[in-house]
């Protein structure tokens, strides 16, 4: 098959449930200094999709000013999630919250929300019992769920067969930097969540959520294989939010680009780029 130089430079936009993304990169619009400074880091980072926490940001600034007045609603589709929810039936209840706040924005029917049921306040790792509970109800009710949770796969296909439209593992904690703690695993949840029974079944969106904090940790949750990454702090609170946001946009763009591309094997010993035999050139003027 003959590829294009289009082809090549590309990126297929990212089907979840209903909504197309022409982004692979989900960014959070909380921890930023100021309104006026997330309006310019989203910008940069080229997403067109933003997530907003509907209970813990409350939508208010400590001037009385709503964060909902400071995003582009033609520019940005606006996720709702249930960050700062710690079991099932609050998670539920913001989540209809959500639903409510993308009615009042003109946005009826966009049952769509980031699942977050969190185990306690110090890791904020999800709660799996709480989590599958509310993703269960929701996929009842109607909603379009996108599952935040660990790395562990067999959650991961739990999620899927409970009816999330995307199950998005977590790298790291959430805020901590430390990238793609378990590589293996989220190459893992890749492979059986993608067409496991190798039946062409239709392939199925796995986001990494939380810990990045690199251009390159965005790159290499790309490169093992996942659809699209969200991130929040590793922008929010870098020394250059802007800066940051439009590197995490080209690792991003890059990560996709070289997944596909097909990497080399790796060896225990080397392999000489040039053959060891041949007739020496001679060059002019020696």
């Amino acid at each position: 098959m003959t590829v294009t130089t289009t082809d090549h430079l590309s990126i297929t936009p990212l089907q979840i449930g209903p909504r197309t993304l022409t982004s692979r990169l989900i960014v959070g619009t909380g921890k930023y200094e100021s309104y006026e400074l997330m309006q310019d880091a989203l910008l940069a980072s080229g997403c067109d999709v933003v997530t907003v926490a509907v209970r813990r940001e409350r939508l208010l600034d400590d001037q009385d000013r709503s964060l909902l007045d400071f995003l582009d609603l033609d520019r940005y589709t606006v996720l709702p999630n249930t960050a700062g929810c710690f079991d099932a039936a609050d998670a539920i209840r913001v989540a209809r919250l959500g639903r409510d706040l993308l009615e009042q924005l003109g946005n009826p029917g966009a049952e769509w929300v980031k699942l977050e049921v969190l185990g306690d306040r110090t890791t904020l790792l999800p709660d799996p019992i709480g989590t599958l509970e509310a993703c269960r109800e929701l996929v009842a009710d109607g909603f379009c769920v996108l599952c935040y949770t660990s790395d562990d796969p067999i959650m991961a296909t739990k999620l899927r067969d409970a009816g999330a439209a995307s199950v998005m593992p977590a790298g790291s904690p959430i805020g901590s930097g430390r990238g793609i703690a378990n590589p293996a695993a989220i190459r893992i949840i890749h492979d059986l969540l993608k067409d496991p029974q190798h039946d062409g079944s239709p392939a199925y969106p796995l986001i990494v959520d939380a810990g990045v904090g690199t251009p390159s940790d965005v790159t290499i949750a790309m490169e093992l294989g996942a659809d699209g990454v969200l991130l929040n702090t590793g922008i929010a609170k870098a020394a250059d939010p802007v800066a940051m946001a439009h590197a995490m946009r080209l690792a991003c763009e890059s990560g996709w680009h070289g997944f596909r591309a097909g990497r080399i094997g790796t060896k225990l010993y080397a392999t000489a780029s040039s053959p060891w035999s041949g007739n020496i050139v001679s060059i002019p003027g020696e």
